[in-house]
């Protein structure tokens, strides 16, 4: 297998018709006119070099030299449609790969291995300016949603008297309903959204299971039964409030994961089973709970709680989602590349340099620090971290520096609608937002499945 240096094409081998024979590497000319041209690349043994938008690899890079022919190192797309990645590869295991389409900047690889296409990096930043438009738009609009009607003019005359404009104020009750509950609610639900979708996303690339959502390690389990021990048996209830239990709760129950996974480490599948085992102790001492030393007015609140509402929502937990939300999602976003080869799995995000059970760890704590706000003060509201992810991807591709801000604001966006239907739907019934993106949620997943050809 005749090589130039580093970055040089394999020439193709043809061998005997046993695909056990094909030489590690060997790329078929795509069946499909529309799929992409790609080569293989081989740096030479010892070499210790990858080229830019190697895709893959062995596993080590050390520079040692070792006795055998230079071998391959990944994928290069050359000319249009896409090359598989972890999530779109028919029977790979769930999760990984979706397919870089021509649009994602050429090349992909691990960290700092994504040569962008100015082209490209427009299209993504157009996007991106229109879902921020579109959730300031969405912001405004939902405050004006509810049993009582509040007109433009209105919502301009309550902004107008707290920036101390010369405005005649609106009566007190009014201007109550806006400032003091709609505008906190709105604000939250974006905040939350935002995160929500976040952790979804890193989660997804954490474990390479597509079906990984931000309650996959039980901190939502753990809020439920810190909320429901200070409701139901007032442990903690002066002090602490529904939210404080909620919170403390949460932060149990991951430590409880850290610790069963401390001597494993966090290995994709055990933080999916552990989380799973965490999940359902503390459901279990929920319910447990509940049927012990619940009235039946009281389960019915803590029911609704379960199934999160924005009804609690005032400036406080505005402020607290603030303190916590913005600072995990940049930390999210400053994890971008090795998120990208982490979603190849452990052993190729090794090969690019990345510290896998550090980064892995830091990831779970940010994803559980900011699922353990959201809960808190909103309970568990579904299918926000699972659908909008992929939805996402299916829009600006799966390289994370695009798709972590992407999902945030689709994810606010999606939240902050979900929470005015669920105010208007059944007027004067409100219904828990949770029921609302489960009943939106389950057909708009079926369609992304199915436009991505997994159904």
């Amino acid at each position: 297998m005749p090589t130039e240096g580093v970055g040089a094409p394999v020439e193709p081998v043809t061998g005997p018709a046993d695909p056990a024979s094909e030489p590690v590497g060997a790329v078929a000319a795509p069946a499909d006119p529309g799929a992409a041209r790609v080569e293989a690349w081989a740096a030479p043994a010892g070499s210790g070099a990858a080229p830019a938008g190697a895709v893959g690899g062995p596993a080590d890079f050390s520079g040692a030299p070792v006795d055998r022919p230079a071998v391959p190192v990944g994928l290069r797309v050359v000319s249009g449609g896409s090359v598989p990645v972890p999530g779109s590869v028919p029977g790979s295991a769930p999760g990984g790969p979706t397919a870089v389409p021509a649009d994602s900047g050429g090349e992909y690889g691990g960290p700092g291995a994504v040569t962008p296409v100015p082209g490209a990096v427009f299209a993504r930043g157009w996007r991106m300016s229109l879902l921020a438009v579109v959730l300031v738009c969405s912001v405004v609009a939902a405050v004006r949603v509810g049993t009582t009607g509040i007109g433009w003019a209105d919502l301009a005359r309550v902004l107008g008297t707290r920036l101390g404009l010369d405005v005649e104020p609106l009566p007190p009750l009014l201007d109550s309903l806006v400032w003091d509950l709609r505008l906190p609610r709105v604000l939250t639900a974006a905040l939350v959204g935002a995160s929500l979708a976040v952790c979804g996303t890193v989660l997804q690339a954490v474990t390479r299971n597509a079906l990984a959502d931000p309650y996959l390690l039980g901190v939502s389990s753990g809020a439920s039964a810190g909320a429901v021990t200070v409701v139901v048996l007032g442990v903690g209830a002066s002090t602490l409030g529904v939210t404080g239990g909620a919170l403390l709760g949460a932060l149990l129950a991951f430590a409880l994961l850290l610790a069963l996974l401390r001597r494993t480490g966090p290995d994709s599948v055990r933080i999916v089973l552990t989380g799973v085992v965490v999940g359902q102790l503390l459901a279990a001492v929920t319910s447990l709970t509940l049927m012990a030393a619940a009235d039946a007015d009281t389960t019915r609140a803590v029911t609704h709680w379960l199934l999160g509402s924005m009804a609690p929502a005032r400036w406080n937990t505005v402020v607290l989602c603030a303190l916590v939300v913005p600072p995990g999602l940049a930390a999210a976003w400053c994890c971008a590349n090795a998120l990208d080869g982490l979603a190849f799995g452990a052993d190729t995000a090794a090969s690019l340099g990345i510290g896998v059970a550090r980064t892995r760890t830091f990831l779970l704590v940010v994803t559980a620090a900011l699922t353990a706000v959201a809960v808190a003060t909103v309970g568990a509201v579904g299918f926000v971290g699972l659908i909008v992810p992929h939805g996402v991807r299916f829009l600006v591709g799966p390289l994370h520096r695009a798709l972590l801000p992407c999902s945030a604001l689709a994810g606010a966006v999606f939240l902050v609608w979900t929470d005015a239907l669920a105010r208007i739907a059944f007027a004067p019934r409100e219904m828990p937002v949770g029921v609302i993106t489960a009943l939106i949620g389950v057909p708009l997943f079926l369609l992304v499945l199915r436009r991505r050809g997994e159904l």
